[in-house]
């Protein structure tokens, strides 16, 4: 079964906050017009402020180096103000590390 690529599922956990990503927006994007609060700055994937822990699912980025080295990509570590949901998402909340 494919899934609806027109929403995708984020959550946040451990608060378990559930909300709709477009695939076609940034997780930045889409978090915000739903009010949820991030922290953010510069919104080209090199200040790192908006680093995340992907606990499941997949992300893309648009650009070729989107200012994460291999490990951190491979410890599941995103940057939601470049990177696009490919399927439903688990994040961990930032505010709680």
């Amino acid at each position: 079964m494919q899934q609806d690529l027109s929403c995708l599922t984020v959550r946040i956990t451990p608060v378990g906050e559930s909300l709709i990503a477009s695939p076609k927006l940034t997780l930045i994007q889409s978090l915000e017009q739903q009010g949820v609060q991030w922290p953010t700055s510069c919104r080209s994937g090199t200040c790192r402020t908006c680093t995340a822990q992907l606990l499941s699912g997949h992300v893309r980025y648009e650009m070729a180096w989107p200012g994460l080295s291999a490990e951190e990509k491979a410890d599941g570590l995103i940057l939601p103000c470049v990177a696009f949901p490919v399927t439903d998402l688990v994040l961990n909340d930032p505010f709680l590390d």
